[in-house]
């Protein structure tokens, strides 16, 4: 999941051994159930249902979804998750299939793009080589700029574009986005990695502008901070929210919960009040077709991949 430059975060971690072997639990698991959602992405599929027996298969494996699975097709890149009934069916598209899971609150994000058209075949190698080489470079006194540059350049050399706004991050428990950022770009930051450090790498390629912005309706959403309500529906679905430990959570799970009526009715009074973030989609400003890959690691000599 994205990490919008310049936003603020929780510090850096440096994790123990016993909490590495969390993370190593979480991590084989979100790599196993990338795979199985991977293997769903077809013409004529329905991004509804892949998501759901994504879903599925997280608590089949004792886990807990980090943030809600998201399907991003074409030049949307990020934070598409369909409302309860959508109909739509997947065609010659470029899909983003992005998800995370937890044990006991040890995050770990992947993400992998299937290239349903045929036709964008040099566009996933790019990013899949950007994503190796930064993995290589999660060791301890790579500059986070380092990281950046060499995404930057592999994507470069075969035409393409890093998306500039959206970039990996550091991962926690029950915390999606920490620090350190680690753009797609050299930014000159001179942040340092550091054993014990875990993080999302994942370059985003784009035949476009990369550069992307919010449109359409949000299907992510977050608590963003505790606030007394007057309303008894906003209330009881702010009750109900609590339950996610302050990690996002989509749109159709409350649908399911409380129906279309009282969810919308809700959702606008959070947001309004400014209890909950939304997370719109995130969509390229040429409208290119992008590309995503992610993997979770620990900072080491030898870096350990997670996913």
């Amino acid at each position: 999941m994205y990490h919008e430059l310049g936003k603020s975060a929780k510090e850096s971690e440096h994790f123990s051994e016993a909490e590495i072997e969390l993370f190593k639990k979480s991590g084989r698991i979100s790599a196993e159930v990338l795979e199985f959602g991977r293997k769903l992405i077809k013409k004529g599929a329905k991004p509804l249902d892949i998501l759901d027996a994504v879903e599925q298969k997280i608590k089949e494996m004792d886990a807990t979804c980090a943030f809600p699975p998201q399907m991003s097709l074409n030049d949307a890149a990020a934070h598409s998750c369909p409302d309860d009934g959508d109909k739509t069916v997947l065609g010659d598209d470029v899909v983003k299939l992005d998800l995370g899971v937890h044990v006991g609150g040890y995050v770990t994000d992947n993400a992998v793009t299937v290239d349903l058209s045929g036709k964008w075949s040099q566009l996933l190698k790019a990013n899949k080589e950007a994503l190796d080489a930064a993995l290589k470079l999660a060791v301890p006194g790579t500059r986070v700029s380092e990281i950046g540059k060499t995404v930057h350049d592999i994507l470069q050399s075969y035409g393409y574009n890093p998306v500039r706004n959206l970039s990996g991050h550091g991962i926690g428990q029950f915390q999606v986005h920490t620090q350190p950022s680690i753009p797609n770009f050299n930014t000159a930051d001179t942040a340092e990695l550091a054993a014990g450090m875990a993080l999302a790498i994942e370059p985003f390629a784009s035949t476009g502008s990369g550069v992307v912005y919010e449109s359409g309706e949000a299907g992510v959403f977050a608590l963003q901070q505790k606030k007394p309500i007057r309303d008894m529906i906003s209330r009881n679905v702010l009750k109900h929210i609590e339950i996610y430990n302050g990690l996002p959570f989509a749109k159709k799970w409350l649908t399911r919960a409380f129906g279309s009526g009282k969810t919308n009715f809700a959702l606008r009074q959070l947001i309004q009040h400014e209890i909950l973030h939304e997370y719109l989609p995130l969509v390229d400003q040429q409208h290119g077709i992008v590309s995503q890959m992610e993997k979770s690691v620990v900072v080491a000599e030898k870096p350990i991949v997670l996913t």
